[in-house]
């Protein structure tokens, strides 16, 4: 859902938390029964084609609620939070017009945290410069481009790897760090999220093994194998947990079981740091936290739902 409620302000109902937590199915059960419209907050599930991997939601669930953010750019594309802003701003925009709330759901902080701190204007890059920088960082691993964020720009290592990336990709070419670069240009927001934030606690690691496996189960190495065979090794959308390793697998550079337990551990880690920043970037007085396992998690969170717009949601 979003509102004014009378100001310049607009409040925008957020379900987040970490990858496997449970938070499609939760936000499935509200809009379905609100008509609302999920605007997805995934940056793995923009790119089209990549779908058993990335969980996006089956053509069923799509067919019953309206779905935007999924399939919007092809693999070989690079999409930042700025575009993501752009294309959000139109998606609730067209919901408003349509009187239809809407939910944003994922687990991509730094789409989040662009949605209610606006994006600064990046510091002048010479694109040659770019280029040449990039192509550099892009050999490295990213336990190494975590390992050279921490000796330059501390507060952002703990992001994913396009975020680091683009994290030193600033510190190379402008000597400074791109923490200082945002602080010096915040802008004001027209944005207010309130969140639920999905956790299962140590369940997690369960969940997360469990789909792994029924992604195998549906297809996944199959999708795999299709997709290596029209979308180059650089496609940014290989970056998701899983697909490079078992493509390896698949090439037989990797035993399949290997390939299998590695996605496994990266997607765990990739949780881990998920938590860590929802617990230190969201602001507490807005975050109601939900433990999907609970026998009253449903109507826990129909009841945050209702607390935002109780004239929405009867």
């Amino acid at each position: 859902m979003s509102w004014n409620g009378g100001s310049d302000v607009r409040d925008v109902a957020i379900i987040c938390g970490p990858t496997a937590a449970g938070k499609s199915a939760i936000a499935m059960a509200l809009a379905a029964q609100s008509g609302a419209v999920i605007v997805s907050a995934d940056s793995r599930q923009i790119y089209r084609s990549f779908d058993i991997g990335t969980a996006k939601p089956s053509a069923h669930d799509r067919s019953v609620v309206t779905h935007e953010g999924i399939d919007v750019v092809e693999p070989i594309h690079r999409y930042s939070a700025a575009q993501w802003v752009e294309h959000a701003s139109l998606w609730l925009a067209n919901a408003d017009a349509k009187g239809s709330p809407v939910v944003i759901v994922g687990g991509t902080g730094f789409y989040l945290r662009a949605l209610e701190t606006p994006l600064f204007e990046s510091p002048p890059l010479a694109q040659d410069s770019r280029a040449a920088v990039l192509a550099e960082l892009d050999l490295m691993s990213t336990d190494q481009l975590r390992e050279q964020c921490l000796a330059t720009d501390p507060g952002r290592a703990h992001l994913g790897r396009t975020q680091l990336l683009r994290a030193l990709e600033v510190f190379r070419l402008t000597g400074r760090p791109l923490s200082t670069w945002l602080h010096e240009n915040q802008r004001t927001s027209t944005v207010r999220g309130h969140y639920l934030l999905v956790d299962p606690g140590a369940e997690l690691q369960r969940r997360i093994t469990s789909r792994v496996h029924q992604m195998l189960d549906i297809g996944w190495e199959a999708e795999i194998e299709t997709l290596a065979r029209s979308v180059p090794d650089s496609a940014p959308a290989w970056n998701a947990c899983g697909y490079s390793l078992l493509r390896q697998a698949l090439t037989g550079t990797m035993s399949r079981d290997a390939a299998i337990e590695r996605t496994i551990i990266d997607t765990r880690q990739y949780a881990k740091r998920q938590r860590t920043w929802f617990r230190h970037q969201l602001p507490p007085e807005r975050v109601t936290t939900l433990d999907p396992t609970r026998v009253d998690a449903q109507q826990r969170a129909i009841d945050w739902w209702r607390t935002l717009a109780p004239s929405e949601t009867q």
